[in-house]
């Protein structure tokens, strides 16, 4: 298996490679968590590729945008920079038609996520009918980043989430979750979704755990895990679901969702820096 190539000068390789893919196991995030067997969410991580081209029998190339779907009970997520590296070793490679594409991109990221990797590939043409992957939309929610509050951590603060006695079913979403790389320390950049249903929980509270997160280094997918657990174990709703839109770096954004609740899937939505 190759090294990880992420922090490293790279070759960029315009020809299929599918060896470049880099699996990490998820196995040793979670056990910070205190999960060793037995998740207690359900969901999946949902990456969107906006620059995927090939050639088609003739030469001639094709472009299209992919949204790709990787449970989150798979073994292994994979390197984001290793995925990056992966997709362009398709642009100067032919192949007979879209479904060959979808086909051989399922059987890798399957292979070395250790799961059932899910992938629709839309031509550019596509986008903005009836068909597209996502809209462009906010779905309705309260918004938290008006709050007038003070912050004054900036690491992971679980003990700043607070519940109140009124029951309440809503969703709460902020803009401010930044997050960073563990491996080169670059800023991720998020907007997150948190539904619940339970006690309501404090606002100004929940607007400064999120802002905590600021100069945590973590994995997209690690960190809403992280979010989901804290969430969970502190402020003990009936239902829970906490859904990231991360921005987009090198052409793939990462959009981890978890619930409490198996049956439900993510919305499809795009937010304006996506």
């Amino acid at each position: 298996m190759s090294h990880n190539p992420l922090g490293q000068q790279t070759e960029y390789i315009s020809e299929y490679a599918p060896h470049l893919l880099f699996p990490i196991a998820r196995s040793e995030s979670r056990k910070q968590l205190d999960i060793n067997a037995g998740l207690p969410f359900f969901g999946v991580d949902i990456w969107t590729g906006y620059e995927l081209s090939w050639l088609d029998k003739s030469g001639k190339p094709v472009v299209a945008v992919a949204e790709f779907t990787i449970p989150c009970d798979s073994e292994c997520i994979i390197e984001s920079k290793s995925f990056k590296l992966y997709l362009n070793s398709f642009n100067q490679t032919r192949f007979n038609n879209v479904d060959e594409v979808r086909a051989i991109i399922i059987g890798d990221l399957s292979r070395a996520a250790k799961a059932d990797v899910n992938v629709q590939i839309l031509p550019l043409r596509g986008v903005g009918g009836d068909n597209y992957l996502g809209i462009i939309a906010l779905p309705n929610a309260i918004y938290l980043d008006d709050l007038d509050v003070a912050i004054d951590a900036y690491h992971p603060a679980p003990e700043l989430l607070k519940v109140g006695v009124d029951l309440v079913e809503e969703t709460l979403v902020s803009h401010l979750l930044k997050t960073n790389c563990p491996v080169t320390g670059q800023p991720d950049w998020a907007s997150v979704f948190v539904r619940y249903k339970g006690n309501q929980i404090v606002h100004d509270n929940l607007l400064r755990y999120l802002i905590s997160f600021r100069e945590h280094q973590d994995f997209h997918e690690h960190c809403v895990e992280r979010i989901f657990c804290d969430l969970l174990r502190v402020c003990k709703p009936e239902y829970l679901s906490v859904y990231a839109r991360y921005t987009r770096r090198g052409g793939l954004d990462i959009n981890p969702f978890r619930s409490t609740h198996a049956w439900e899937k993510p919305e499809g939505i795009r937010l304006i820096r996506q």
